[in-house]
C-alpha cells in the first residue's frame, strides 16, 4: 500500500467514507509530509512521519495540551505501524503569511502586532501550564535540554555551516568556548516546557486567534529558548523597537506565573538568541548546502545580520568562538551578498540655475534641500576661488551659524529615512543641496550630511560635487548604529 492509499484507509476507517481528494501541502524542512484529505463529512490532514518515536510523541503531546485548554490541533487517529495520522484542519493561514506586510516594509501594522502580541503572550501558558502533569519521558529524542543536547547543536553549526564555509579555525578551542557557552545555558532550574521550534511558520491564525503546531521536538527546558526562536526569527524582520515591546509583552504575561527580573531575564536570554542563531545556522548549512533546498540557502544572509547585531554587543564569555564568528560574518562570500543589499545614498550638491540631477537608481529623486536662504559667501569676492569644502568658507558658514541650525534640521529628517530604509531593505536613496552656484553652501552641506552618515550608519555613500566636478565614495563603516 502506498503513501496516499494508507492516508485514504485511515481517513475512510475514521469518518466511514473514502475521502473525495488529498493534495499534498507545502514541505517544510523536516522529513514529515502534510496532505489535506476533503470528503463529505469534513477535512482533515494527513500527517506522513518517518519516525514512529516521534509521531508518538507528538500524539501524546497534542493529547496532553488540549487536555490543558491549549490551542493545538486534535488527532484524530493514528495507523496500526504508527507511521500515518489524521489530525485537525486549522485551514492555511500561518501567521509567517498573515504578517506578510510587516516582513517586507519593516512596518508592522496593529492587525499584525496584534496577532503578534497574541502569540507571544500565549508562550508562557505552553511552557508553564503545558508543563503542569506532563510526562517528559515521552519527548523524542531527548526528554531534556541538557549538556548532550546543546553540544550537539554546536557541533551541528560547526560541521553542516562553519566547516561548509570553509573557514580556517581552531577547533580545539572554539570546543573550549562550547562548553562555557553549555555551561551558562544549564545555569538555570527549570521544569517548564521547551517548545523547540516555536516561530511564525509554525503557528496557524484561525478566526483572529493563533493555534500551535509542530511542537513534536520539544522538551523540558528553560524559557528562554522559545522566545529567542519567536524574536530572533531569521526571515521574520522584526525592528528592534518591536522586537522590544513583544519582549516586554512576554515578560509581563510570564509574571502571571512566576516572579521575574527584567533585568537578568535579558541578560539570560541574549546567550540563548546566540546559541539559537547558530542552531539556526547548522540547520540552514544542512538543508541548504547538503540536501540543496534554495529556501535555506536564501535565508543564510537574514540569520547572518542577526549574528552581526548580536556581535555588537560583546560576548566575553566566549573570546575564541567571537572572534570566529566576526570572522565569519565577513568572509567574501557572505560580505558580498550583504553589500548587494546595502543601501547606497547618493548625496549630491548642484546650482539651481543647471537644474536639479537626475536620479539615476529610477527611483524618482529623494530629498531637495535649497540652501540659498542661508547667507551666501560667494557675495564676498574674497571668496571666490574657494568652496564649500576650503577652510576660509567653512569659517565663514560656521561663525555665521545659520548652516548650523539649517543642517541640524536636515539631519532629524534624513536620518529618520536612512533608518526606516535599512529597516526595509531599500538599497537606494538620493539627497540632494542647491544653492546658486553649486560651489559653496551646497558643497559644504552635502559634505558634512555624508560625513555624519557615515559615523553613524553602515551605509554605502556616493557624494558627488556636481559643478566641481569632483566625486568620493565613503565605503561602509561596518558598525552598528546606536541611539
Amino acid at each position: 500500500m502506498n503513501l496516499l492509499e494508507a492516508l485514504g484507509k485511515l481517513y475512510a476507517d475514521y469518518t466511514g467514507l473514502p475521502p473525495a481528494t488529498i493534495v499534498e501541502l507545502p514541505s517544510s524542512g523536516s522529513h514529515r509530509r502534510y496532505f489535506r484529505l476533503a470528503g463529505e463529512k469534513k477535512n482533515m490532514i494527513g500527517v506522513s512521519g518517518t519516525s514512529v518515536k516521534e509521531n508518538s510523541a507528538f500524539m501524546y503531546m497534542a493529547a496532553h495540551f488540549r487536555s490543558k485548554g491549549l490551542p493545538v490541533p486534535e488527532v484524530y487517529c493514528l495507523s496500526a505501524d504508527r507511521l500515518f495520522y489524521l489530525q485537525e484542519d486549522l485551514g492555511d493561514m500561518l501567521l509567517f503569511h498573515a504578517i506578510e506586510k510587516g516582513r517586507w516594509s519593516c512596518v508592522f501594522d496593529e492587525d499584525e502586532r496584534l496577532l503578534l502580541r497574541k502569540t507571544i503572550t500565549m508562550l508562557p501558558r505552553i511552557q508553564v501550564v503545558g508543563a503542569e502533569g506532563f510526562d517528559f519521558a515521552q519527548c523524542y529524542p531527548q526528554p531534556a535540554f541538557d549538556s548532550r543536547s546543546i553540544l550537539w547543536d554546536l557541533n551541528y553549526f560547526k560541521y553542516c555551516f562553519l566547516k561548509a564555509t570553509g573557514m580556517d579555525f581552531q577547533e580545539n578551542r572554539l570546543e573550549d568556548d562550547f562548553g562555557r557557552m553549555c555551561e551558562t545555558l544549564l545555569e538555570d532550574e527549570t521544569s517548564t516546557f521547551l517548545y523547540r521550534d516555536f516561530q511564525s511558520r509554525n503557528v496557524i491564525i484561525r478566526d483572529g486567534e493563533p493555534y500551535f503546531i509542530d511542537f513534536q521536538g520539544g522538551r523540558r527546558g528553560p524559557v528562554y529558548y522559545d522566545v529567542a526562536s519567536f524574536l530572533w526569527q531569521a526571515k521574520a524582520s522584526y525592528p528592534p523597537a518591536l522586537r522590544e515591546s513583544l519582549l516586554n509583552d512576554y515578560i509581563g504575561a510570564l509574571q502571571q506565573y512566576m516572579p521575574v527580573d527584567g533585568t537578568n531575564f535579558r541578560r539570560r536570554l541574549r546567550h540563548f538568541v546566540l546559541f539559537r542563531t547558530l542552531q539556526v545556522l547548522g540547520a540552514y548549512g544542512f538543508r541548504g548546502y547538503f540536501e540543496k533546498k534554495p529556501h535555506f540557502i536564501q535565508s543564510i544572509p537574514y540569520a547572518l545580520d542577526n549574528l552581526r547585531e548580536l556581535l555588537a554587543e560583546d560576548y566575553p564569555e566566549y573570546p575564541y568562538l567571537s572572534d570566529v564568528l566576526r570572522r565569519l560574518t565577513e568572509l567574501k562570500q557572505f560580505s558580498d551578498e550583504r553589500k548587494k543589499r546595502m543601501l547606497t545614498v547618493k548625496i549630491v550638491s548642484f546650482a539651481y540655475k543647471k537644474g536639479i540631477p537626475n536620479d539615476p537608481s529610477g527611483n524618482g529623486g529623494g530629498f531637495v534641500f535649497d540652501c540659498r536662504a542661508i547667507n551666501n559667501p560667494g557675495k564676498y569676492e574674497r571668496y571666490n576661488a574657494f568652496t564649500g569644502l576650503d577652510e576660509p568658507v567653512v569659517r565663514f558658514l560656521e561663525d555665521d551659524g545659520e548652516i548650523v541650525v539649517f543642517l541640524k534640521h536636515v539631519y532629524t529628517l534624513v536620518e529618520a529615512s536612512v533608518k526606516r530604509y535599512i529597516e526595509r531593505g531599500f538599497t537606494h536613496l538620493m539627497i540632494c543641496f542647491g544653492c546658486t552656484g553649486g560651489q559653496h553652501r551646497s558643497v559644504y552641506c552635502a559634505q558634512q550630511l555624508a560625513e555624519h552618515l557615515h559615523a553613524r550608519y553602515d551605509v554605502k555613500i556616493n557624494l558627488i560635487h556636481r559643478e566641481q566636478n569632483t566625486e568620493y565614495d565613503f565605503e561602509p563603516a561596518s558598525r552598528a548604529h546606536t541611539e
